[in-house]
């Protein structure tokens, strides 16, 4: 039989662990825009001291080599950041779906066990 109150317990669990969950997220996406945020700031400050540096160049041969070597330098810290930003979105993701692990399965055997009995006892009427 369907028990109301039992049913109340369990949305006031899954509500709590929504919010707590809804915290941790917050905490994850704010790290992930100060990391970019960090990175912008560094990545700006490179490309102003970079123009420094070529403005002051007198041959086109170390203009060329000054440039490579910058956008080489450019395209690591970009990869790198990149895959850093990656695995904490990853870390997010899998940090927030380990909260609702447990009220699902909760969940999901409370609606078995209610099927299996109204199937019990829907043939045992028509018996």
């Amino acid at each position: 039989m369907f028990n109301f109150s039992d049913n109340a317990f369990a949305g006031k669990d899954v509500l709590e662990t929504m919010t707590k969950n809804y915290a941790a997220m917050t905490k994850g996406f704010q790290a992930i825009a100060l990391e970019a945020t960090e990175y912008s700031k560094k990545n700006f400050e490179d490309s102003i001291a970079h123009m420094q540096k070529l403005t002051g160049v007198r041959s086109i041969e170390a203009a060329v080599e000054l440039q490579t070597s910058f956008l080489k330098s450019s395209y690591e810290g970009y990869v790198s950041e990149a895959t850093k930003i990656g695995s904490m979105v990853t870390d997010l993701a899998k940090d927030s779906y380990k909260s609702y692990e447990a009220p699902l399965a909760q969940a999901a055997n409370a609606v078995q066990t209610a099927t299996k009995s109204a199937a019990s006892a829907a043939k045992s009427v028509a018996a």
